[in-house]
C-alpha cells in the first residue's frame, strides 16, 4: 500500500469507507456520512491521507484525518484524529500504516497533541492507538446517544516528543 495526501477526488472512496464504519455502530456517534463540502469545512487542511492498494491505485483501502478539538489559538496544536479503514482491508495493517503516517504528518505541521475518542467496544481501535503511543486518560459515560442507547468513550492522547512540551509520563 502507498500513503498519499487526500483530496476531493477520494472522497467518493471516503464516502464508501466512513459509511462502512458507521454500519459497526462502534465507530461514531455519526449515523449520515457528511458532504464533502460539509467533510472538508470541518477538517484540518493539512494532515489527511488516504492509503491506496499499490496494484490498484484507484482502490482506496482507508482513510486518516484530523478535526481541531477547538477554535481557540491556545488549542491550535490539539487535533481529533479519525481513522477509517474498508471492510475489505480491515487486519492488513492499513490502520496501522495511516495512523503512523497521519503522526508524522501532524508532527511536521506543528500539532503537539492528538486525541481519540473511541468506543470501549471498539478494541481493535483502542489497540492500535495504544500501538500508536496513545495511553488512555479518561472515560466519558454516557456522554452521547446513537440509535437511542448512552455510549460511553474512552479518550486516548498522545503528546508529540518533537513538538510543543515534553510528552507527559504515563
Amino acid at each position: 500500500m502507498k500513503i498519499l495526501p487526500m483530496t476531493a477526488a477520494h472522497w467518493p472512496a471516503v464516502r464508501t469507507i466512513y459509511a462502512e464504519g458507521m454500519a459497526t455502530g462502534n465507530a461514531t456517534f455519526a449515523t449520515e456520512p457528511p458532504t464533502w463540502d460539509e467533510w472538508n469545512a470541518s477538517h484540518l487542511p493539512t494532515c489527511r491521507l488516504v492509503a491506496v492498494d499499490e496494484t490498484e491505485p484507484e482502490t482506496i483501502l482507508g482513510w486518516a484525518a484530523l478535526t481541531p478539538v477547538s477554535g481557540r489559538c491556545v488549542y491550535a496544536g490539539v487535533g481529533e484524529v479519525s481513522v477509517y479503514v474498508a471492510d475489505a482491508a480491515r487486519g492488513q495493517g492499513v490502520g496501522r500504516a495511516l495512523l503512523a503516517a497521519l503522526v508524522t504528518e501532524s508532527e511536521q505541521n506543528g500539532l503537539w497533541t492528538l486525541q481519540a475518542g473511541i468506543f470501549p467496544e471498539n478494541g481493535a481501535s483502542v489497540h492500535l492507538h495504544e500501538a500508536n503511543g496513545f495511553r488512555q486518560v479518561g472515560r466519558r459515560e454516557r456522554i452521547g446517544q446513537l440509535h437511542g442507547q448512552w455510549r460511553d468513550t474512552l479518550l486516548l492522547e498522545r503528546r508529540s516528543a518533537v513538538v510543543g512540551a515534553a510528552p507527559l509520563a504515563s
